[in-house]
């Protein structure tokens, strides 16, 4: 029998470790040393590799993985929004990737790239992108692709990079001049009819640990004060159906809520007993 981990996030299932919270509990999940993290990604228009994060506590934002830029960057929109305000553009902040990693004290640069400028204002990638994660970020994990899957796994080193160096304050000017394209696919959107239309939600919460045998799948935790909790869920529900879909595996539970934002009402149906039971949950606000 396998443990799955329903984060109430939609479309975020992963391993649960021994020992978590009963369904009583009012404690949060024990905090232990992680050095593996499933993390939810998703590809663009563009096919670039999106992950949702925090900066300070605010967010979600949309960043792109990029091997090839030196650290964190953002938009300095993004940066004043966190709180940083930083003359030379570098400043420290909390991030928090989707999936349940964190890294306290980071440091990242506010500055506007010419690239995520032209594709916003062209709309090419599908969503509005905030920023990338770079080098001094991406070396401190071995990252595994499998893109027929919808997690990346991120695994911890034991390696922390150097201090950055040379990228000049707020970088600018040494982007070669191609900020200017930027700006130029700025104003040529409006003129060619272009208008991105971004629709940016946070994943819907809805609070319950759930552990599969076979084809049932089966309430583990249902967390206190949590969506599920306030409709009723309880432990030991077999879980029949969610948003008009049918469970028989965590596979199916993770298409089910991958698209459910944070206010959205679904219906559950479980089975208790002998009988089935209909209940509706509404989604609070996940990343």
């Amino acid at each position: 029998m396998s443990r799955l981990f329903a984060l109430l996030c939609a479309g975020l299932i992963s391993q649960i470790p021994s020992g978590a919270l009963r369904a009583d509990e009012t404690a949060p999940l024990p905090r232990e040393v992680r050095t593996r993290f499933e993390i939810p990604y998703r590809l663009t228009d563009t096919k670039h590799v999106l992950v949702r994060v925090r900066l300070n506590g605010k967010g979600p934002f949309n960043f792109i993985i990029d091997t090839g830029a030196p650290a964190l960057i953002m938009s300095e929109k993004i940066s004043e929004k966190t709180g940083v305000v930083n003359e030379k553009g570098w400043g420290k902040y909390r991030l928090e990737i989707e999936g349940g990693l964190t890294l306290p004290a980071t440091s990242g640069l506010a500055t506007d790239m010419f690239q995520l400028k032209g594709m916003n204002a062209m709309g090419l990638a599908g969503v509005e992108l905030h920023g990338v994660l770079g080098y001094n970020i991406l070396s401190q994990f071995r990252i595994e692709y499998d893109f027929t899957a919808d997690k990346l796994i991120f695994t911890k080193l034991a390696f922390s990079p150097p201090k950055m160096v040379g990228l000049g304050e707020k970088a600018k000017g040494g982007q070669g001049g191609l900020e200017f394209a930027g700006d130029a696919m700025k104003m040529l959107a409006p003129l060619m009819g272009i208008k991105p239309n971004f629709e940016t939600r946070s994943r819907g919460l809805i609070g319950i640990e759930i552990e599969s045998s076979g084809s049932t799948v089966r309430v583990r935790s249902v967390f206190a004060g949590s969506p599920a909790d306030k409709a009723g869920v309880l432990v030991g529900d077999v879980l029949v159906s969610v948003a008009g879909k049918k469970i028989s595996s965590g596979d199916d539970l993770t298409q089910a809520i991958a698209k459910i934002a944070a206010g959205d009402k679904i219906e559950i149906r479980v089975e208790r007993g002998e009988g089935k039971k209909s209940l509706t949950i509404e989604t609070g606000k996940g990343l």
